[in-house]
């Protein structure tokens, strides 16, 4: 029911300030998740099931991180007919992120800016709402590091992360290309890759002994490498034997919303826009990789058309972000709904 108002909704919501619209929604589907209204929120879960990870997804739509950090609306996104949510980033300590404002609507791109900076209430509170919620479907945690420290000890924060989630979560994200927390993305490369993925598969393996159960860990990737280095993460990708990608994260790029208002906005650019710079990273990587790892893609999905380039470019699931904020829950089926159709 919600989808068919949704538009009518988005028009006064869109009439306020981007963060602050934003917290709402999150306030307003917190209460109604366990309320009497739930029915308003409640969309058919589109039935096309896929194994990927060695786990059984619902359907191939999925909740991309960053609109539910804390996890606070876990059950109200559920209902609404994802096949999988992911949750995060969250931090080992609670922290407030950049200073406002620091959200950006660009509608004639169908375009977001954001540079939050991992605001968020800490790993602590997050597993809390997940010990909460009555959802039994596929959940993803996304991690990061805080902004204070050092990227040499990120590793640290990372782990601190992995072992808190990790009882909590169907797989975990190592978010290491946010272009809004001080040098993370030198956390892609070299040898400063090698030693994080090398240090977290350890941690994996003990953490696998205890709980007596392996939880996947992917890395998310930026959509602003180039060639080469996606040819060198391929590789060290392949040679540490990582369980899966998500490509992509925001762009520093402005092709595409020039001269649009707030185009001009520091922050990762994501929605429409990063569509294209997201496939080719995409496409790039399942090449020099010969597919040895399945790919999660994200970025620029705006309607069923750019879920069907990524499924068909290689990507093993997709999620939704910025195009679920403009289109609202109908984007969900209507994407799952073409999806299904490719198998027939």
């Amino acid at each position: 029911m919600f989808s068919l108002f949704y538009p009518i909704v988005r028009f006064f919501l869109f009439r306020m300030d981007a963060e602050k619209t934003h917290d709402l929604s999150l306030i307003w589907l917190a209460r109604i998740e366990r309320s009497i209204f739930r029915f308003l929120i409640v969309q058919k879960q589109i039935d096309d099931p896929v194994e990927v990870l060695g786990i059984k997804f619902p359907n191939r739509v999925g909740l991309a991180a960053g609109l539910d950090k804390n996890g606070s609306c876990i059950d109200a996104f559920a209902a609404m007919g994802f096949g999988h949510i992911e949750i995060g980033t969250v931090t080992p300590r609670a922290q407030p992120g950049n200073p406002k404002p620091r959200l950006f609507r660009l509608p004639a791109s169908l375009g977001l800016i954001n540079r939050f900076g991992f605001n968020n209430l800490g790993v602590d509170h997050l597993v809390e709402n997940v010990k909460r919620t009555k959802y039994n479907g596929v959940l993803g945690i996304n991690i990061g590091k805080n902004f204070d420290t050092p990227v040499e000890k990120a590793t640290e924060d990372y782990l601190i992360c992995l072992e808190k989630v990790y009882a909590h979560a169907s797989y975990i994200v190592v978010n290491i290309s946010s272009p809004n927390t001080a040098n993370l993305r030198q956390l892609q490369f070299g040898e400063a890759l090698e030693e994080l993925i090398s240090v977290l598969k350890a941690k994996q393996t003990e953490l696998t002994g205890t709980y007596n159960k392996r939880i996947p860990i992917l890395i998310k990737i930026a959509p602003d490498l180039n060639e080469e280095e996606v040819k060198e993460l391929s590789a060290s990708f392949c040679k540490l034997k990582i369980d899966g990608i998500i490509a992509t994260n925001t762009t520093f790029s402005r092709v595409g919303v020039e001269g649009l208002p707030n185009h001009q906005e520091q922050g990762g650019l994501s929605g429409l826009p990063v569509l294209k710079s997201s496939n080719r990273v995409l496409k790039s990587l399942l090449k020099q990789s010969n597919q040895q790892f399945p790919v999660i893609g994200v970025g620029g999905i705006c309607d069923s058309a750019g879920a069907v380039d990524k499924i068909q470019a290689g990507a093993s699931l997709v999620q939704i972000y910025s195009g679920f904020i403009y289109k609202g829950p109908k984007l969900i089926n209507d994407i799952a709904e073409k999806l299904k159709s490719l198998k027939r």
